[in-house]
């Protein structure tokens, strides 16, 4: 018998401000950075994806394809990124 299963998407479940931080805080702690491309996309994607990119200063496109495992995001569209999402960047010593 085969066994049914849902497909699991981290932007569905990315429901507050708590929840948000403490996915990209496991990602960031990672330090992949394909891996915190993809979930900053996870997290835009919650939000929606054309009001971030607007708010970031570029397109959807662009930002679809930065924000994805193989993307690779200027310096610039992170910050910007963080910044519409309301999120704030913070370096602590390791």
């Amino acid at each position: 018998m085969a066994v049914e299963v849902d497909r699991w998407d981290a932007a569905d479940n990315l429901e507050t401000p708590e929840h948000v931080a403490a996915y990209l805080e496991a990602v960031f702690e990672d330090g992949d950075p394909g891996l915190i491309a993809a979930a900053l996309g996870d997290v835009a994607r919650s939000r929606g994806m054309s009001e971030i990119a607007r708010s970031a200063g570029v397109s959807r496109d662009t930002l679809y394809k930065a924000l994805t495992e193989q993307g690779d995001p200027r310096l610039s569209t992170f910050v910007g990124v963080m910044k519409a999402m309301g999120l704030k960047i913070v370096a602590q010593a390791a």
